[in-house]
């Protein structure tokens, strides 16, 4: 009988260390999420959100590399003007499988404007993996969601 409420207890204490691990992954990678969000507009966020074997299929259906998303701030001049749509996520699913996680969300693309601009919304799934320590996206897939 001792042995079967040690098992048990045993059993208990890893579910809940094991649910607390996986709580605080949620956690960092909404915040990764979030931070690369707000500071998408920079260069420095693209670097190291994206890892360096990314495979990103866009919603116009193309697919490119980290290296085709930093190619496109070569000769771009700094600038301290905020961007014109600001990202934002809702909807965010994330699910954890040790060091890889998928990460589902609706991303929502709000312009600054308010003239006849409207907001634009997406589908995103990515992968993670944590690598050194560091989340980091190796496949993404985005899908444009229709106005109604």
């Amino acid at each position: 009988m001792k042995i079967i409420v040690r098992l048990t207890s045993f059993l208990t204490l890893l579910i809940l260390t094991s649910t607390q691990g996986f709580a605080s992954d949620i956690d960092d990678l909404t915040d990764v999420l979030n931070a690369f969000l707000e500071h998408s507009n920079t260069e420095a966020a693209h670097a190291s959100f994206w890892a360096d074997d990314l495979v990103y299929t866009s919603s116009a259906g193309l697919r490119f590399g980290k290296a085709d998303i930093l190619s496109g701030y070569e000769n771009a001049e700094a600038s301290d003007e905020p961007p014109d749509t600001v990202y934002s996520a809702t909807e965010i699913d994330i699910r954890v499988y040790g060091d890889t996680a998928i990460v589902a969300f609706k991303l929502v693309g709000t312009p600054r404007s308010n003239n006849t601009a409207v907001a634009e919304y997406y589908y995103n799934t990515g992968t993670f993996l944590r690598r050194d320590g560091a989340w980091q996206v190796v496949a993404w897939q985005a899908t444009k969601i229709p106005p109604p």
